[in-house]
């Protein structure tokens, strides 16, 4: 199956990271970043986080400093960035910033490849525990996607934030 052409489809995923597994899609899908929202019954104002395709697409669409860059990508973070133009991807974050990562996994490859900011979001309800198996997810979340791709027991730990330079643990 080729997981590029279902990205650039619309298609929803529960996938894994380097911290948990998530859920996204095309990040520049209405449509499926809507069905995401509704699937965890997330207010939709309230911003989502993006895996970028590439740091050059990072560079394009935020204000960010070289250092960063190299400091937390790839890897177990999400930087918390000013967007460069206030309206780009309104569906995903409709305020001024964007939380982008670029996660050291197999699955942030397909991203690349597809070339499209990927919406990351971690694949619990508000509340419960993060999921590190498949076996973790509500059966109703998994019932409703497209693609699932387990790879066993990820590590636990949500992504850092890093605010303004400084890391937030969650």
């Amino acid at each position: 199956m080729d997981f590029v052409e279902d990205i650039k489809n619309g298609a929803v995923f529960i996938y894994p990271t380097d911290t948990i597994y998530g859920l996204g899609c095309d990040a520049t899908n209405e449509e499926s970043v809507k069905m995401i929202k509704d699937l965890k019954y997330r207010d939709s104002g309230k911003p989502m986080s993006v895996i970028a395709p590439s740091v050059e697409w990072i560079k394009k669409n935020c204000e960010v400093t070289e250092e960063m860059l190299e400091k937390y990508l790839p890897g177990p973070y999400t930087l918390i960035l000013k967007k460069k133009d206030s309206k780009f991807l309104m569906n995903a974050s409709s305020t001024e910033t964007l939380g982008v990562r670029i996660p050291d996994s197999e699955f942030t490859r397909l991203v690349e490849k597809a070339g499209v900011p990927f919406i990351t979001t971690s694949v619990n309800f508000v509340g419960e525990p993060f999921a590190v198996m498949i076996s973790d997810i509500a059966k109703e979340i998994l019932d409703k996607v497209d693609i699932v791709i387990g790879v066993g027991k990820l590590d636990g730990r949500p992504s850092t934030l890093i605010v303004d330079g400084k890391e937030i643990k969650r």
